[in-house]
C-alpha cells in the first residue's frame, strides 16, 4: 500500500466529506480542515521517503543487497515510531486524531477514536490500495517476459513508470 502526492488533496476532501456527511466531525472552514489532513499525508509521505533514502544510504555502506533493504528500512522506521504498511494507516489515523482535537477549524468531533479510526481507515485504503491494480496492470503487458531476470526487472520497472504517468501518480 503506498500514499501518492497527487492524490493527497483528492483523499482529503473525501476524508473530511465521509467524516462530516456521517456526522463524526462539525468543521467551520472545510477547505483549511482539507489542508491540515492534506499536511499529515504529505508528511508521511515526506517521512517514508526520507527513510528510503535513508536505508538505501545504510544499505550502500554496508554493501548488503537489496533484500535487506525492508529489514533496514523497517528498522528505521521503528526508531523513529513510524508506521509503514498496515501500520502506516494508524500513523495517519493518530496524526489526523490530533489534528482533529487541536484544529481551530474543526468545531467539534461527535464519534469516538474507534469510529474515526476506522472511518480514515476506509478511505485511506481505498486510495492506497492502487498499487495492487497497478501491479497487476504492469505484470498483464509483460507478462512474455520470465520473473525474476534482469529483463523483466528493467521492463517491470519502465512499464510501471508509463502506466503512473498514465494515471497521473507520477510523483
Amino acid at each position: 500500500m503506498r500514499l501518492y502526492a497527487a492524490k493527497v488533496p483528492v483523499i482529503a476532501g473525501e476524508l473530511i466529506r465521509n467524516l462530516m456527511d456521517s456526522g463524526d466531525i462539525e468543521v467551520s472552514n472545510k477547505p483549511e480542515v482539507e489542508l491540515d489532513v492534506g499536511a499529515v499525508l504529505k508528511e508521511y509521505i515526506r517521512v517514508d521517503r526520507e527513510l528510503t533514502d535513508k536505508a538505501k544510504d545504510v544499505m550502500e555502506q554496508r554493501k548488503l543487497t537489496y533484500g535487506q533493504f525492508g529489514k533496514i528500512k523497517r528498522a528505521l522506521a521503528d526508531e523513529k515510531e513510524f508506521g509503514l504498511g498496515e501500520e502506516g494507516l494508524s500513523w495517519i489515523c493518530n496524526q489526523l486524531l490530533e489534528t482533529f482535537m487541536h484544529s481551530a477549524n474543526v468545531d467539534e468531533v461527535y464519534a469516538d477514536d474507534a469510529t474515526l479510526r476506522r472511518h480514515i481507515k476506509d478511505v485511506l485504503k481505498k486510495h492506497m490500495a492502487v498499487d495492487a491494480e497497478l501491479d497487476a496492470e504492469v505484470r498483464q503487458r509483460i507478462k512474455n517476459l520470465e520473473e525474476g531476470t534482469a529483463t523483466w526487472e528493467l521492463e517491470y520497472s519502465k512499464v510501471m513508470e508509463q502506466i503512473k504517468q498514465k494515471h497521473g501518480l507520477k510523483e
